[in-house]
């Protein structure tokens, strides 16, 4: 009794004729037939009889079935593995990020990755949010955070990946700086600091605003997270940006949460025109959904 008698019978089983199952696995009719009176000669009993042009188990047949079906499951889970270490052996993977996931989350993923694949080529494109969907033509998958608009998501796939919490920033000294969280009618009264056009953090803040029904007069327009907390830092108002970035701050700057807590979400999105390389389908693997 051998896998391959095994797997054979499972497939005869399944098809309930031999030519069927024959045609299946890509082996000759007599191949087939040479298997199964094998397989019934070790296992010494009959384990199936002819039933029109077909074959119907018998109660031994039906016994061995189960054991059958696992080592053929089994076969197919080692290749199945096999297939996925030769795939991410070599290749190419595309990502690109929007500003914070780039910056604070990014290199360490990509460097564990790298780490366990070292043939995979790996390039990392950033940029804000809209710039990355916008190059999402040019990519493997992108990782981006906050809203994404009803054409991405439907032009696309779309996976939850992690969650984040958008604060507003000031200089210790500030007299906001002791308060544990903040309003946004509070806000609303102070010089502001946003982020560029396309920016996560700064459609996530104006939202926030607009749906309060809360009018600012006027901020600061700047691009990326540091120039920022550079103007923070100067004094030229209060800004805006991921919690996760204060993780690498010098401690010049403060956090406070905005009411209770302005949270979004970090997606993977991957180009619903193609089919995930298996250089990509293993970093999905490595990188599911976390809170």
């Amino acid at each position: 009794m051998t896998p391959d008698q095994l797997i054979t019978f499972s497939v005869v089983a399944e098809h309930g004729n031999i030519s069927q199952a024959a045609r299946a696995m890509h082996l000759s009719q007599p191949a087939v037939s040479g298997q199964l009176q094998a397989l019934q000669q070790s296992f010494g009993d009959a384990l199936y009889r002819r039933q029109g042009r077909g074959i119907a188990l018998t109660p031994a047949g039906l016994r061995l079935l189960a054991a059958a079906v696992g080592v053929r499951a089994a076969m197919q889970q080692a290749i199945d593995e096999r297939q996925a270490h030769q795939a991410v052996t070599a290749g190419h993977l595309r990502i690109g990020a929007s500003t914070t996931p780039a910056s604070y989350l990014l290199p360490e993923v990509v460097a564990r990755f790298k780490q366990k694949h070292p043939a995979v080529q790996l390039q990392m494109i950033a940029g804000n949010t809209g710039e990355i969907i916008a190059k999402l033509g040019e990519l493997d998958l992108a990782i981006v955070e906050g809203q994404l608009s009803e054409v991405t998501r439907k032009n696309n796939l779309v996976r939850a990946w992690q969650t984040d919490e958008v604060v507003a920033i000031v200089p210790p000294t500030h007299h906001l700086a002791r308060r544990a969280a903040v309003t946004l009618a509070e806000l609303a009264r102070e010089p502001l600091v946003m982020r560029e056009q396309g920016s996560g953090v700064r459609n996530l803040v104006m939202q926030a605003f607009a749906q309060a029904e809360l009018t600012i007069s006027g901020y600061l327009e700047l691009a990326g997270v540091e120039g920022i907390k550079q103007a923070v830092r100067a004094g030229l108002g209060i800004g805006f940006v991921s919690r996760l970035s204060l993780g690498h701050d010098d401690g010049a700057l403060k956090g406070v949460r905005i009411g209770s807590g302005l949270m979004r979400a970090i997606h993977i999105v991957l180009p619903a025109r193609l089919k995930p390389s298996r250089v990509t389908e293993a970093f999905l693997q490595e990188h599911q959904h976390k809170e």
